[in-house]
């Protein structure tokens, strides 16, 4: 059989969460199903540095259009788009509807993802939602009914040892993009509120309402200890991740979350918000806040910077959580989302 997946959001300079979960999800897949055809399709925005990649010995390259895709036996749109061709199988992922839902983007972007979204429900077969929290929006702000859906989680790479606390810096670290969403103007002001000699390191690209961020590290009296290293690949990443003593994600919505989860992975103990995915996926793992309330997400940082025992228990609970995430599980799933349509 053959199997035609949009993997554009895999490749790019800057590849976020969503990135990730189509590398693992693609070329997990062609890997564990060697016998199976696979074509990695690529709308023309993807298609020169998907020419960088080396894929396996049963994966083709094909150029995706909006008015004819390759043949094949099922279709994957990995973002929450379909084509408007003809499809034979179809399956979609839906990883947030954050755009729809709150004031997170220009409203050009808006419209033109509620309509891509409303079109990729209406027309697949099957719904992969990342999460219970956004297979219910899909629900209910979509209309889909619930048999069409199915909830695969992400996985997370377990690093093979994390330091120990004490060979880390005092360094709060968030990873994700510089945008309103991700509610970084008040952690700013939690931060203000750490003993001195701890920095705040915000990892990520420039996003919807980052001046505003930037304004507020600005103005602060603890400028000097904030640090805005950008967008940074993987592996840059890590070295952070390993260096750091907190991690703090207070986002005010998210589909998924995986830094949270890459975070517990490298023995972070995680400071987040209590609200949208974020609740299921860090379960009791992970120190829960209000993210509107600055005082209780000051208070949640104070606490763990001031005690090296509650640190540690909740990166052991972080780290064994984390490793029930397992990339393999998600291909299986995935996989068996394709077999139900296709009757194997």
């Amino acid at each position: 059989m053959i199997f035609a997946l949009d993997a554009t959001c895999s490749v790019g300079r800057n590849i976020s969460g969503v990135g990730v979960y189509a590398r693992e999800i693609a070329f997990g897949l062609a890997l564990a199903h060697a016998q199976q055809r696979f074509l990695f399709c690529y709308r023309t925005q993807g298609l020169a540095r998907a020419l960088l990649d080396r894929l396996p010995a049963n994966v083709g390259r094909r150029l995706l259009w909006e008015s004819r895709v390759p043949p094949c036996d099922l279709f994957h749109g990995l973002n929450q788009r379909l084509p408007r061709a003809r499809l034979p199988r179809a399956v979609a992922t839906f990883h947030d509807l954050f755009v729809i839902t709150g004031e997170y983007a220009t409203p050009e972007f808006r419209a033109r993802f509620r309509q891509q979204a409303v079109e990729a429900a209406e027309r697949a077969d099957r719904i992969i939602a990342v999460s219970r929290f956004t297979a219910e929006q899909v629900e209910s702000l979509l209309g889909v009914e619930r048999a069409r859906l199915r909830v695969v989680h992400h996985g997370v790479r377990m690093p093979p040892a994390t330091p120990a606390d004490s060979e880390r810096e005092n360094i709060v670290l968030h990873v994700g993009a510089l945008q309103a969403r991700k509610n970084l103007v008040r952690l700013v002001k939690a931060f203000e509120c750490m003993p001195a000699g701890w920095r705040l390191v915000l990892i990520g690209g420039q996003g919807y309402g980052a001046a505003e961020i930037l304004k507020a590290i600005e103005q602060s009296p603890r400028r000097g200890a904030i640090e805005t290293p950008g967008y940074l690949p993987a592996a840059e990443r890590d070295r952070w991740y390993a260096r750091a003593r907190i991690f703090a994600f207070p986002s005010l919505d998210e589909g998924f979350g995986l830094p949270v989860l890459e975070a517990m992975a490298w023995g972070l103990p995680v400071v987040t918000s209590r609200i949208s995915a974020l609740r299921e996926i860090s379960a009791d793992a992970a120190l829960q806040v209000d993210p509107l309330d600055v005082g209780e997400l000051a208070e949640a940082l104070r606490s763990l910077a001031g005690d090296e025992g509650l640190r540690s228990q909740y990166a052991e609970r972080g780290r064994r959580h984390a490793a029930s995430f397992r990339w393999e599980d998600a291909v299986a799933k995935t996989w068996a989302v394709y077999q139900e349509l296709l009757g194997g």
